[in-house]
């Protein structure tokens, strides 16, 4: 009894083109954990670093992303925007963005003052204190998303303010706004008695982990694809 390899040309076909794909792919989500990692390791180093002044000048966002941040100025309630739909221990609501205007300027920061529960309904927005006078708000510094989807249309500057937004878009704040505003968003100390709400903060998580399972689902495709060929074409001859 010997064994004999015999293949027909379409799984052949199939088998070499699939297996490097898949290969490939694995390849590929390892790579991306390694840029994940690197961007993680930034994330600490910044956050152990002094803390870094926002001032009056618009800063490029490199300056300022993942460092502990720190700005005086005055709240603006005026374009104060609800983020909708953030979830805190298992409650709907919503993230507070406030821009603080700087002193001595017109430049504004956007400031996440933190979690507040949904009002009655969607059309009642909850009662939200904004503290008068100078304040210093402390935090750490993030950039959102580019590329977000949004159900609304930025509002014309000068026209009515639209209150609740989907996500935080910064393109879309620039330009419903006629001042400028720092590229990122402050993230407001726990701590910090700056007109703050629940801020309970999760600590950067770049998903790492979930790209080398998913480089390694892609292996395990690759060399099952590979097993189940050689398998199902091998056969007993006498």
């Amino acid at each position: 009894m010997r064994l004999r390899f015999a293949a027909r040309w379409w799984p052949t076909l199939a088998t070499a083109l699939l297996v490097p794909a898949f290969t490939g792919l694995g390849f590929w989500q390892l790579d991306r954990a390694g840029q994940k990692a690197e961007l993680q390791a930034e994330y600490d180093a910044r956050l152990r670093g002094p803390l870094v002044a926002v001032g009056a000048r618009v800063q490029p966002a490199e300056e300022l992303r993942f460092y502990r941040v720190v700005a005086k100025g005055r709240y603006d309630s005026a374009h104060q925007i609800f983020i909708d739909n953030r979830v805190q221990q298992g409650r709907v609501g919503y993230h507070v963005v406030t821009p603080l205007k700087l002193e001595a300027s017109e430049t504004r920061v956007l400031v996440n003052r933190g979690w507040i529960a949904l009002g009655r309904d969607r059309e009642h927005l909850p009662a939200v204190e904004t503290p008068a006078g100078v304040q210093e708000i402390t935090g750490v510094a993030v950039v959102p998303a580019e590329h977000v989807f949004t159900l609304g249309k930025p509002a014309a500057a000068g026209g009515p303010w639209e209150t609740v937004w989907q996500n935080i878009d910064m393109q879309r704040f620039k330009e419903s706004v006629g001042y400028p505003v720092q590229p990122v968003v402050v993230l407001l100390d726990p701590h910090s008695p700056a007109g703050g709400l629940v801020r309970d903060w999760s600590r950067l998580d770049a998903g790492i982990a979930t790209h080398k399972a998913y480089a390694f689902q892609w292996f395990v495709l690759a060399f099952a694809l590979l097993v189940t060929y050689i398998v199902m074409n091998t056969r007993k001859r006498r």
